[in-house]
């Protein structure tokens, strides 16, 4: 599982998903050579999307992957026992796991954390990532109860995005074996590698794609600097693809890249502001 997983972004025309880019999409990355693709996470615009829609993203998505790589999807929520309806409604379509994030809003505990994830483990065959962004949900997972999780067989690894470097060096160092783990906060990709992280769930790997698969492959063959120097030439761009609410930043510069047809988001996300524009033209332009 270890590489650049990516979390693709649902694309949108006149106010409807916009099916034929998104199939494009999926074979652009399959050949880049991602290692896994993610339907439906907050890059997708999950929680702007119609159940007939996830329904039928899920479906495109499995059938034009065609086996070639893994398909995990994003399933998540504050309510324990909808989340396990929704995940065993979709295990008809044949994926091969899913990313869950922890419950947002009605703010649980760490023990409210463990119950949560343990049941739903253990109401489904699927390998399960967890998906930790306190900065969305409002609630951090200790790395104390991420390693209770890793001791659950289909619990195999997180997205992890807590944004603090001392949590996420500890977790990556105390990591129990065959449990992975993928950084979500895209700058601390190769500070994840560096530390023995297993990769990223990253919006970003939109872009440069192949140079984060070679920056992947550099730090496993210990040719640090050599993939630093690539890291440098990518990195810049992050902070502007994160300046204004994801994945609007990165749909402008998909459209510009002509990978889709529209920069459309659906509310309440809106467009990015010309002064975005003009700096994400400045790499568009290089």
């Amino acid at each position: 599982m270890k590489g650049i997983w990516l979390p693709i972004i649902t694309p949108f025309i006149n106010g409807e998903v916009d099916y034929i880019s998104f199939k494009k999409l999926i074979i652009h990355y399959i050949n880049k050579g991602i290692t896994g693709i993610i339907p439906l996470g907050t890059t997708g615009e999950c929680p702007a999307i119609e159940p007939d829609e996830f329904d039928k993203i899920v479906q495109k998505t499995v059938e034009t992957v065609n086996g070639k790589i893994p398909v995990y999807v994003g399933i998540g929520g504050n309510y324990t026992k909808k989340v396990i309806t929704q995940i065993k409604h979709t295990e008809q379509f044949n994926i091969n796991g899913i990313l869950s994030v922890c419950p947002y809003y009605n703010k649980p505990d760490q023990r409210g954390l463990y119950e949560h994830f343990k049941i739903i483990a253990e109401n489904t065959s699927l390998p399960v990532i967890i998906y930790n962004i306190p900065y969305r949900t409002g609630v951090n997972m200790s790395n104390e109860t991420l390693f209770k999780l890793a001791e659950i067989k289909n619990i195999v690894g997180v997205k992890d995005s807590c944004a603090d470097t001392n949590q996420s060096i500890e977790l990556i160092r105390n990591k129990p074996e065959g449990f992975y783990v993928f950084t979500g906060d895209d700058v601390f990709f190769y500070n994840n590698l560096a530390n023995g992280g297993d990769g990223g769930i990253m919006a970003s790997a939109h872009l440069n794609t192949a140079k984060y698969i070679n920056i992947f492959r550099l730090m496993h063959q210990n040719k640090y600097q050599e993939a630093l120097k690539i890291w440098k030439d990518i990195s810049e761009i992050i902070h502007y693809l994160f300046k204004e609410p994801n994945p609007a930043p990165l749909k402008y510069v998909l459209s510009k890249m002509s990978l889709i047809k529209t920069d459309e988001v659906r509310l309440p996300l809106v467009k990015i502001t010309n002064s975005l524009q003009s700096h994400l033209d400045k790499f568009l332009n290089n």
